[in-house]
């Protein structure tokens, strides 16, 4: 969408909005088997906002798998119970230092302790009903008492089941299968062909989409991937535009057009009048800021506006 306004602007700057990929390396054999990567491993993927789990379904025997069979229900399942397993021994490390600390603990500082760990300890029941944190219910004052807990299986997911170019056509049926499976969970599924993608990155632009489009297939495995990202992390990116610069900006999905003015800078946060909003289809189909007006595309709102994804803001603003 920057490259399409930066066209139409000729702008002396285009900024993209950014979301930032951590590759960790595959799982061994002994994955799963409470023998799986170590502390530090775990630590760094408790740092991440989301996981987004790439399952093997292609079958190349110039590839071989861990587990010498291609079996992607398994190789979820595996991770599902690494993750609980990381999960339970941090509640039990918990558990242990809250029991030794209680008796020394001030009446109110006590009572809160034992509500955390009645919280701790349901929360364990269900991790061991093989039930993750993020389908558990959790008030917010839960939320409060367990501040400080990074939950493995808590953190949003995405299953990125990676088929071979001989599913391509199969896909549909694929993803939809593995959604209804695996959605209860509170997880998304997509598919993506990882070769074939690869593939097309030595190619143009208009052969890959050429490419793509002969195969059945609407966007890049890259596109595909930062979408299904950002629904993941429940954000939107709003745009800015004009000759100085077109630029992305990522906001929470639902968040006020005040909100998103602070964005840019808190300065329009503060003294936010109104905003100026075209979204990014209509402003195309127009082609210019005039015609946009002309068609009454273009139309002013107020603090209680949300912006959506794909808008076009400009911010009215005093200070």
């Amino acid at each position: 969408r920057v490259d399409r306004l930066a066209e139409i602007y000729k702008p002396k700057k285009t900024t993209y909005a950014t979301i930032q990929y951590v590759d960790f390396p595959a799982a061994g054999a002994n994955f799963g088997k409470g023998e799986g990567p170590g502390g530090k491993f775990l630590n760094e993927l408790a740092r991440m906002d989301a996981l987004i789990h790439v399952v093997r379904v292609f079958n190349d025997p110039a590839v071989p798998h861990p587990e010498n069979s291609i079996d992607p229900a398994r190789d979820i399942a595996t991770m599902d119970l690494e993750l609980a397993f990381a999960d339970l021994a941090m509640i039990e490390r918990r558990l242990e230092r809250l029991t030794s600390e209680v008796r020394s603990m001030k009446a109110g500082e006590r009572d809160q302790a034992v509500k955390l760990q009645g919280i701790l300890e349901r929360i364990k029941a269900q991790l061991e009903d093989e039930v993750p944190v993020r389908s558990q219910e959790i008030s917010a004052e839960e939320e409060k008492l367990l501040a400080g807990s990074r939950f493995m299986t808590a953190l949003p997911m995405l299953v990125l089941l990676n088929i071979g170019e001989e599913d391509l056509e199969r896909r549909e049926a694929i993803e939809a299968e593995a959604q209804e499976k695996y959605r209860a969970t509170g997880r998304d599924v997509a598919v993506v062909a990882g070769k074939f993608e690869m593939e097309l990155n030595d190619l143009s632009e208009e052969e890959a989409v050429e490419f793509r489009e002969s195969a059945g297939v609407t966007e890049s495995g890259m596109a595909g991937a930062i979408r299904l990202s950002y629904q993941l992390l429940g954000l939107i990116s709003f745009l800015t535009s004009g000759p100085d610069e077109c630029r992305a900006w990522t906001v929470e999905a639902g968040s006020s057009a005040p909100v998103a003015a602070g964005k840019i800078h808190s300065d329009l946060q503060r003294g936010f009048i109104r905003a100026e909003v075209v979204s990014f289809e209509d402003f195309v189909a127009a082609g210019s800021e005039a015609e946009a007006k002309k068609r009454g595309v273009l139309r002013t709102e107020g603090k209680e506006y949300v912006v959506k994804d794909g808008d076009i803001v400009n911010i009215l603003f005093n200070v």
